[in-house]
């Protein structure tokens, strides 16, 4: 039995698997480092940055979802040291570990576009961004304050986390400009720094056809790198020829930004060369420190960054500790499962899942790829359900189960 198992990180990732963990090995032999004292459901905030929940209703005290009994370390991740097999905080506190299971999630870097201005500005200059706890309610403000002119939304030259969630908010903000009687007045522009709408082949086609019929002006290959907010234009370089730019005139602004890997991963000897957890994609296990495990949005996993992965990932995660603490070989393998809730509109989502091939992989014997009200209920409803209650439990593991009893054993 092992002495003590060290979790970085108290998001997603970090909670699933410190509750897992304590199932395992008892809450005595599982720590957690965490320095937030409130636990987010961020996927709920694209429907908050559109004004149809509430902030405070995507919150709750860390305290309330850390597992009973576990030890909670309340402060930041300074250093991770394998080679001696410890972490340092930023008071100072050196934690030692027999296994470690790094969830830190990632880093948004609002700084790295030039003249974006400070948070508290953000509403007077009719900006906002669903990706962070200080941003999302002046998406809302900005397009309830929408008058006239364009709406332009922005995905970065970056790995991001969950990459629907910039176009989701453009199609809202249609809907609701639609809903209000404004989208005459209004153009809605998606610059995106990706070669396509979406990376499944399957659900960019369903989404190409819902960007014509309502109007929605798409550029490919657009990175925004600047904001002029005094004259509410937005600047883009165009990728395929680096040095040329487009200025677009803005009434809004959705910015998403630039993301990278925490600095105490990226300067560890756990990165890869871009920064990255380096993972086996399989197992989850480090590929160099084999006491040493990943999950979630740090690692370097070929998959998209979501919450619905990190469900998929603490099943098979669990798995291989299990199997390495026995000293035997881990026999599950993380087929790269994750889902994207593409909401397209108040009360549409067209449920995207897919695997490590860009293959769907969906979990209803129905076509996912149409717009259904039926998977918005999921979205909106069902799924914070599943994540409090099932997911942060170290309960839910993912559909995978559900999908071969729903497609009679095919898949």
């Amino acid at each position: 039995m092992p002495k003590n198992v060290l979790v970085l990180g108290g998001g997603s990732g970090g909670i699933t698997m410190s509750a897992r963990m304590k199932r395992k090995f008892g809450a005595e032999n599982v720590a957690v480092v965490e320095p937030s004292e409130m636990h987010y459901y961020q996927p709920i905030w694209t429907l908050v940055g559109a004004g149809a929940k509430s902030l405070a209703s995507s919150g709750r005290p860390t305290a309330s979802v850390m597992p009973p009994g576990v030890r909670w370390v309340k402060s930041k991740v300074q250093e991770i040291m394998p080679d001696t097999n410890t972490v340092k905080t930023d008071n100072g506190m050196k934690i030692s570990y027999e296994y470690l299971i790094v969830a830190l999630g990632l880093q948004l870097h609002y700084e790295k576009i030039k003249g974006l201005p400070d948070i508290e500005d953000w509403v007077k200059f009719k900006i906002g961004s669903n990706y962070s706890v200080q941003t999302v309610e002046k998406t809302w403000k900005a397009l309830e304050n929408f008058k006239e002119g364009n709406a332009v939304f922005s995905f970065p030259n970056t790995p991001v986390k969950c990459a629907g969630a910039p176009q989701k908010i453009m199609y809202l903000t249609d809907a609701y400009l639609r809903k209000t009687g404004k989208r005459s007045k209004a153009n809605i522009v998606y610059n995106t720094s990706l070669p396509v709408l979406f990376g499944v082949k399957k659900y960019a086609d369903a989404l190409w056809e819902i960007v014509k019929n309502r109007n929605i002006q798409v550029n490919l290959r657009q990175n925004l790198i600047e904001v002029r907010p005094d004259k509410q234009q937005a600047v883009f370089e165009n990728l395929d020829k680096p040095g040329e730019t487009k200025v677009f005139e803005y009434e809004m602004l959705h910015v998403t930004p630039p993301m990278g890997p925490v600095s105490a991963v990226k300067e560890s000897s756990l990165a890869d060369g871009a920064g990255w957890l380096d993972v086996n994609k399989d197992t989850l296990q480090h590929k160099r420190y084999p006491n040493v495990f990943g999950i979630g949005d740090c690692t370097n996993l070929p998959t998209s960054k979501t919450a619905a992965a990190v469900a998929a990932q603490s099943s098979i995660l669990d798995r291989t500790i299990s199997k390495i603490m026995k000293n035997e070989k881990p026999d599950r393998k993380y087929d790269g499962y994750t889902s994207c809730p593409l909401v397209t509109s108040y009360n549409t989502v067209i449920l995207a899942e897919f695997d490590y091939d860009g293959q769907p992989l969906e979990t209803f014997p129905i076509d996912q790829s149409k717009e259904r009200r039926t998977m918005f209920h999921m979205k909106a409803d069902v799924m914070p359900h599943l994540y409090w209650h099932g997911l942060l439990k170290g309960l839910w593991g993912g559909p995978g189960p559900y999908r071969k009893i729903m497609h009679l054993g095919m898949k």
